[in-house]
């Protein structure tokens, strides 16, 4: 499946965001050996998958061929005994004019980092995106921010990167 989408790290969290629909997702990049890893295991809720992606475009992240598998509870319980890179987060699904939103804020190490991810049906509808106010960056080429690379890191990490696009910390009250 192709995926459209861009990546943004939020200015603020949406208000009542603790009302809204969610999901705790765990996930696991695999090999643990690789600085930028492309093979995920995931635990969403109650579904488990596993999911490889690459980009389209070389050197255009918005794109990306996204293969999916689900797993079974059984298969994922073993597959996750590998010893891989792990990233936990609560994902938040948001909707504002029209546009829908997962706002995932990351938990334990990277506690205080808060991206926003927008996916799109067309090339142009992803083209006359405005962002929204909520939001402070737009990061979808930026390497350090993908899901592979903040895998088993802490917020200190990233900090210098995130500081070149002036964010602050966000923690949910």
């Amino acid at each position: 499946m192709e995926e459209i989408e861009l990546t943004y790290l939020a200015k603020n969290l949406p208000d009542g965001i603790l009302e809204f629909p969610s999901k705790e997702i765990l996930d696991i990049y695999l090999p643990s050996s690789a600085v930028h890893p492309g093979l995920r295991i995931r635990k969403s809720g109650d579904k488990y998958d596993i999911t490889k992606k690459r980009p389209l475009k070389e050197g255009d992240s918005s794109y990306q061929l996204e293969t999916t598998v689900p797993l079974t509870p059984e298969e994922y319980s073993e597959i996750s005994t590998l010893p891989g890179k792990r990233v936990r987060k609560i994902r938040y699904y948001y909707e504002q004019n029209g546009a829908s939103y997962e706002v995932d804020v990351f938990k334990d190490n990277l506690e205080g980092l808060v991206l926003v991810d927008i996916e799109f049906k067309t090339v142009e509808e992803k083209d006359s995106f405005v962002m929204p106010d909520f939001c402070l960056r737009e990061v979808t080429q930026e390497t350090f921010i993908a899901g592979g690379m903040v895998c088993g890191k802490k917020y200190s990490d990233l900090e210098g990167d995130l500081e070149r696009f002036g964010y602050k910390p966000l923690f949910l009250k």
